[in-house]
């Protein structure tokens, strides 16, 4: 279901607001010492940044695909370090237990993934890598 557009609107400013006034003024010592401040993973986390696919009943923001894309572009104007940290837990780490996961594993993860505590992929394929 499509988020209010009035909210979209207002997380997408929000977001923009914080990637240049947070965010970007940052952008030298990120790349000098190759992390991002936990003060800063904190805001993201704050902002609700970890969870924006994962339903709301998990505890996520529960944007659709366009909705996320949107948001995300704000994350442009700045170091793909910052796109990268929440990139596993909005999609490749999230959706396969959205989309196929049991009830009980959702529930068991989804609002950790969501709330940024944990992000995890990992691939693997017989004689061969991806």
């Amino acid at each position: 279901m499509a988020l209010d557009p009035d909210i979209l609107e207002d997380l997408i400013a929000t977001t923009r607001r914080f990637v240049r006034e947070r965010i970007v003024p940052l952008e030298l010592q990120v790349a000098r010492e190759d992390a991002i401040p936990e003060d800063l993973i904190d805001e993201m986390k704050e902002l609700g940044m970890f969870g924006l696919t994962i339903p709301e009943e998990y505890g996520g923001l529960g944007l659709n695909t366009e909705e996320e894309c949107k948001v995300v572009m704000e994350l442009g104007w700045t170091s793909p370090a910052f796109r990268s940290v929440i990139g596993t837990n909005n999609g490749i780490g999230s959706q396969g237990l959205v989309m196929d996961g049991t009830e009980e594993q959702k529930q068991a993860w989804l609002p950790r993934l969501a709330a940024g505590d944990v992000a995890s992929f990992c691939l693997t394929e017989p004689e061969a890598g991806s």
